[in-house]
C-alpha cells in the first residue's frame, strides 16, 4: 500500500496592512489642528461681533502676501521685511548668547569649583523678565536697536547654560578613562569627548532659548521698535485693526513652530542611539 506523503500547506503569509506614510499622517494631524483651531475661533466670532470673522482674517492676510516685500518707507513695509527684521534681531542676540552659554555651561558642568561660583548667579538671573533687562541695555546701548539685541543675548542665556552643564556633568566615567588613556590635551578631551556627548542637551537649550527669546523679541518690539512684527501687532492694534493683529499672530506661530521643527530635526540627528 502506498501512502502519499501529507503535504504541509504553509499558511498564507498574512499581508501588511496599508499605512500611510509618515509625513502625510502629520500633515493630516496638523490640518485637522488648523481646522479645529478655525472651528473655535469661528464660535467666539459668533459669541463676539467685535471680533474678526475668519473670512475677514483670510483676506487680510491674503492681502498682506500680495506684495509681501514692498517698502515704501518708515511706516509701509510688506509683512516679510518686518518678519525678517525681527528675525535678524533674534539671531545676533541668540548667536551672541549661545556663544557665551556654552563655554560657561562647559564649565560649570565639567568644574565643580565653578559649578558652585556660577550656578548661584544662573539661578538668582533665570526667573527675571527679559524686559526687565530692557532699561538696563537702554543705559548701555544707548539705541533701541542694540538694547533689543541685548535682552535676546540675555535671554539664550539661562537655558542653553543649564542644558549643556547637565549634558556635559552626565559624561560616563568610561569616556573620561578614554580620554586619559589616550592621552588626550585638554582641547581633543572637550572636542572628541566632552562636544559630542553633551551635543544633545546643547542643541535642547538653544531650542528651549530660541522659542524664548522669539516670544521676547514681539514684547520688545512692541515697547521700542521701529519695525518687526511685534511692532507691525502693536500698530495694528493702535489703528483698530484687529483683523492684522490675528494675522500678526498667526505669522508669528508660524514661524516659531517652523524654526522650533528645524531644532527638533536637528536634535534627533545628534540624538545618540
Amino acid at each position: 500500500m502506498t501512502t502519499r506523503p501529507a503535504t504541509t500547506l504553509a499558511p498564507s503569509a498574512a499581508r501588511p496592512a496599508f499605512r500611510l506614510p509618515a509625513p502625510v499622517v502629520n500633515a493630516g494631524y496638523f490640518l485637522a489642528s488648523l481646522l479645529l483651531l478655525v472651528l473655535i475661533w469661528t464660535l467666539l466670532a459668533a459669541l463676539r461681533t467685535d471680533l474678526p470673522r475668519p473670512a475677514v482674517i483670510g483676506a487680510t492676510l491674503f492681502g498682506l502676501f500680495a506684495r509681501p516685500w514692498y517698502n515704501d518707507g518708515p511706516g509701509s513695509v510688506g509683512i516679510l521685511n518686518l518678519l525678517l527684521s525681527s528675525l535678524v534681531r533674534v539671531f545676533s542676540g541668540f548667536a551672541i548668547g549661545a556663544v557665551i552659554a556654552v563655554p560657561v555651561g562647559i564649565l560649570t558642568g565639567s568644574v565643580p569649583v565653578f559649578k558652585r561660583i556660577l550656578d548661584p548667579i544662573v539661578q538668582l538671573m533665570r526667573p527675571v523678565s527679559p524686559l526687565a533687562w530692557f532699561p538696563i541695555g537702554l543705559t548701555l546701548m544707548s539705541k533701541a536697536e542694540p538694547a533689543t539685541v541685548f535682552i535676546i543675548a540675555i535671554t539664550a542665556l539661562w537655558p542653553t547654560i543649564i542644558n549643556t552643564s547637565f549634558g556635559v556633568s552626565g559624561l560616563p566615567a568610561d569616556y573620561k578613562n578614554v580620554a586619559r588613556v589616550f592621552n588626550f590635551t585638554p582641547a581633543q578631551y572637550v572636542t572628541r569627548v566632552l562636544l559630542p556627548y553633551a551635543l544633545p542637551h546643547i542643541i535642547t537649550g538653544m531650542r528651549i532659548s530660541f522659542g524664548i527669546a522669539w516670544m521676547v523679541i514681539v514684547a520688545a518690539e512692541m515697547l521700542s521698535g521701529k519695525s518687526g512684527i511685534g511692532f507691525y501687532a502693536w500698530d495694528a492694534w493702535n489703528a483698530g485693526n484687529l483683523s492684522q493683529v490675528v494675522c500678526a499672530i498667526l505669522i508669528i506661530g508660524v514661524t516659531g513652530f517652523l524654526f522650533d521643527q528645524v531644532f527638533n530635526v536637528i536634535q534627533k540627528k545628534v540624538t545618540h542611539v
